[in-house]
């Protein structure tokens, strides 16, 4: 009895941490990607400012998401995989509600580089987060 006890108390720890990397597979998705910069041209108001208040400076890795993708898990602050790009995109701007499935990565003033880009689709990839549905 002694032992099928310790046998057992050995394999919860391994059972809850194989239940907890399950939980945390990344999520995947092709979207639709452009690219936008901080100019005043490019919006109606300050360009400088994201969505949810945050200040957009050259540099950063960032992207705006559309808003059925927030209901899809990319909250605020999500750090999402782009393929074909290196590093890791923080979320930090949202898109007019007009778009769907659709991402923009913020190219700081680099309005050759955003040119360049264009439009295309692109497969993301992100962790849900533990408050995240």
């Amino acid at each position: 009895m002694r032992r099928n006890l310790g046998w057992l108390l050995c394999a919860i720890p391994m059972l809850i941490a194989m239940r907890c990397a399950a939980d945390t597979e990344p999520m995947t998705m092709t979207v639709t990607a452009s690219a936008y910069n901080s100019l005043a041209s490019q919006t109606s108001g300050d360009p400088t400012l994201a969505a949810w208040g945050d200040e957009l400076r050259p540099g950063m890795k960032v992207i705006a998401v559309s808003d059925d993708l927030v209901k899809e898990g990319l909250t605020y602050g999500t750090e999402v995989r782009i393929k074909g790009l290196k590093g890791r995109y923080t979320v930090i701007d949202k898109m007019h509600s007009r778009w769907e499935r659709k991402i923009d990565i913020y190219m700081g003033e680099d309005v050759d580089a955003a040119l360049e880009w264009g439009v295309r689709k692109v497969q993301i990839s992100w962790v849900m987060a533990e408050n995240d549905p």
